[in-house]
């Protein structure tokens, strides 16, 4: 580990957990296996109080699996909140049982349902179709709220890493489409550009949990042709305007090399006029925030994440 990553307790415990999930092969089976291995290992009991709903969306003759998580209470009259919910993993890795540790607790903490799309992963399935599935959940969602009782004038779009691509680029296509627009977006440590912004691409080009390196084989999965690495629905930074979007909180962990996606996209957001908070957790790496039940640092950005969610779901539509 280099010198410069002066991490703390928090982060050590976290680095040496999830050092004993390595894959038995370069496979992506068996890169699939540990990871799912890793995200089991994260995930506490669910909280008491909460209700799971498994359902899938048909589209196009297959159906995208989905998962509702609300509280066990009586819907508001207006329909639940919502928060929708798209998973990291480098596009690669990752589905509905993968980040219950940061999902599900959403729905209590914010008296919401909260929507976990299981997206077509790659490379079995490239570029544009992860994209495909998230915005075919919206469409469906905005209409009539799936038929899950849930207001669709109060709807937020999360995600973390490759989820939290998905969501600002889902926040671009929103734009414009008919019916309620989405009221707020919550990235968390997102990659926002096909190649990650500098300095911190550079600074931190080998750091713990997610180099540099690492991103060029995701993207290389996703989308091998760099004809569409400048494509908004792919890079979210290369979209020439970013106006009329919703607002924004994002999380950015400090030693990342992705930190500088995060806030080159708060930075443009607010020169367009738009609400935009930042957190940055000092001291903590990508992926860090499954960790938040058992770390100080880490549950301070959970935290900050749920009240930015409560802030965008209560703001007037």
């Amino acid at each position: 580990m280099a010198s410069r990553y002066q991490l703390s307790v928090e982060m050590q415990s976290f680095v040496k957990q999830c050092a004993l999930f390595q894959p038995a092969d370069d496979s992506l089976s068996e890169m699939r296996v540990a990871y799912d291995a890793l995200c089991r290992y994260f995930t506490p009991p669910l909280p008491a109080g909460l209700q799971v709903t498994e359902l899938a969306l048909p589209v196009a003759g297959r159906a995208i699996p989905l998962r509702l998580y609300r509280p066990a209470a009586d819907r508001p009259p207006a329909g639940w909140p919502c928060v929708l919910y798209l998973h990291g993993g480098g596009w690669m890795l990752g589905g509905l049982d993968s980040h219950v540790v940061i999902a599900a607790p959403l729905a209590l903490q914010c008296a919401a349902a909260v929507l976990v799309v299981d997206y077509r992963l790659a490379p079995e399935h490239a570029f544009p179709a992860a994209f495909e599935d998230c915005l075919a959940v919206w469409d469906a969602l905005r209409l009539d709220g799936l038929g899950l009782g849930i207001d669709t004038a109060r709807v937020v779009v999360a995600g973390d890493s490759a989820g939290g691509n998905l969501a600002a680029a889902l926040c671009l296509a929103a734009r414009g489409r008919p019916g309620p627009p989405l009221c707020g977006q919550a990235l968390l440590y997102p990659a926002l550009a096909a190649v990650p912004t500098e300095p911190a691409a550079s600074e931190h080009a080998d750091a713990p949990l997610l180099s540099r390196a690492d991103m060029r084989y995701y993207l290389e999965q996703y989308a091998a042709d760099p004809a569409l690495h400048a494509d908004p629905r792919l890079a979210p930074l290369a979209a020439g305007d970013l106006s009329a979007l919703p607002p924004a909180f994002v999380a950015v962990a400090e030693y990342d090399p992705l930190r500088d996606d995060g806030l080159l996209y708060v930075q443009r957001l607010r020169a367009q006029g738009i609400a935009a908070e930042c957190h940055v957790g000092h001291g903590l790496l990508h992926g860090c925030l499954r960790f938040w039940p058992q770390g100080r640092e880490t549950a301070r950005m959970y935290q900050a994440l749920r009240d930015a969610i409560r802030r965008m779901l209560a703001a007037q539509p």
